[in-house]
């Protein structure tokens, strides 16, 4: 029988906290919660974001009467310095704490406490803390990292933590191994990312600023709107960038991201409401085609995921438009507690290695050691 390791899993995100304790990947105990927008405002530098976020996890811990000097691991949704990762498991050492530490702005504030949380909590009571499947994994080829502006180098960075944790368990369901397989995994949520899956490697993907508009975001925006926004001299930096991520998505046609809320409206006899709604899933179906060419349409099957993919509504959308492709198969939610438990319990049993932190790279030339 494998070993039953238990482990503390950190998934903060930028407005929301979430914490479990696992028995390998199984949640033995569970709290998340919504931070309100004024609580979120109130801390501004990186050590009041962390006091923020702490106070969520010491109020679990106390709840719950856990004692973690009898845990064996901890496992966070975070990241250390920019880079290039590979897919798997960091150990948060010491030069990884110090690397987060460093940070004078949090950026992402769930990441980054996530980062800063885990390993004070490590050196505290002793106990490895890693990353895994972390936000900025990014393992194309080549010719997927040229774009059409000499210098400027495309990066691949978008749901892996869910989109990989999906495929391993759809894989596995069809008696498949997930390292011998190629998917389009195509996550569905307030942000939207299509990922080309193959081998147990994302190989190429959009994420929400290359892709499809989503609830709450605008997806590909045209050239000459950019152009248009950024040449108005009327407008200071912060109109610029209200202009290209405020009230734009779903939120911007119809005043609500909420897909819940948009079909009562359908249902209603809405008809803009259907059409954008509609839109949404064409254009994420458009994206589902251009991840099946890289791989020359081999495809054993197309997966939805995320929040939205609880819609059968939407995701019937999609399968109108692409179950020529593949079998389409839904498979609703995220599972980002479990995916960090299951990973980490492999590493804790030997079954995967940890990566070497020191090779991550900083920015990638596509054409080095071409002449």
């Amino acid at each position: 029988m494998d070993k039953q390791y238990k482990i503390l899993v950190l998934n903060l995100g930028s407005t929301s906290n979430e914490i479990a304790l696992c028995e390998n990947e199984k949640i033995l105990l569970h709290a998340e919660e919504d931070i309100p927008g004024d609580k979120l405002k109130a801390a501004k530098t990186t050590d009041e974001i962390t006091a923020q976020r702490m106070e969520f996890v010491d109020q679990f811990i106390k709840d719950n009467n856990i004692d973690l000097n009898a845990i064996d691991a901890i496992a966070a949704r975070g990241t250390g310095k920019g880079g290039h990762y590979r897919h798997g498991a960091y150990l948060i050492s010491e030069e990884v704490g110090q690397d987060v530490l460093a940070k004078k702005k949090a950026g992402h504030a769930g990441l980054y406490s996530s980062s800063r949380i885990a390993f004070m909590l490590s050196k505290e009571y002793g106990k490895p803390a890693y990353f895994y499947d972390v936000v900025p994994t990014d393992e194309v080829a080549n010719i997927a990292r040229i774009s059409g502006i000499p210098g400027h180098t495309r990066e691949v960075h978008s749901h892996t933590l869910n989109c990989r944790a999906t495929a391993r368990a759809v894989a596995e369901s069809l008696g498949k191994d997930p390292y011998d397989v190629t998917f389009i995994v195509c996550h569905i949520g307030g942000g939207c990312g299509t990922m080309c899956y193959k081998d147990g490697i994302i190989i190429d993907g959009y994420s929400a600023e290359e892709g499809s508009f989503t609830p709450i975001r605008p997806g590909r925006i045209p050239q000459d709107y950019l152009m248009k926004v950024y040449g108005d001299e009327t407008l200071d930096a912060a109109a610029k960038k209200n202009a290209i991520s405020k009230n734009v998505g779903i939120q911007g046609h119809l005043g609500t991201g909420n897909c819940i809320e948009v079909e009562k409206r359908i249902a209603a006899g809405d008809k803009k409401a259907l059409l954008v709604y509609q839109a949404m899933a064409y254009q994420l179906s458009k994206d589902i085609g251009a991840m099946a060419t890289v791989v020359g349409g081999k495809v054993d099957a197309i997966i939805l995921t995320g929040g939205v993919a609880h819609s059968e509504m939407f995701t019937g959308f999609i399968k109108e438009r692409v179950g020529f492709i593949a079998p389409v198969i839904v498979k609703p939610g995220s599972m980002e507690v479990e995916a960090l438990a299951r990973g980490i319990t492999r590493v804790l049993n030997g079954e995967e290695e940890v990566n070497d932190y020191a090779l991550v790279s900083q920015p990638i030339d596509p054409f080095e050691g071409l002449e």
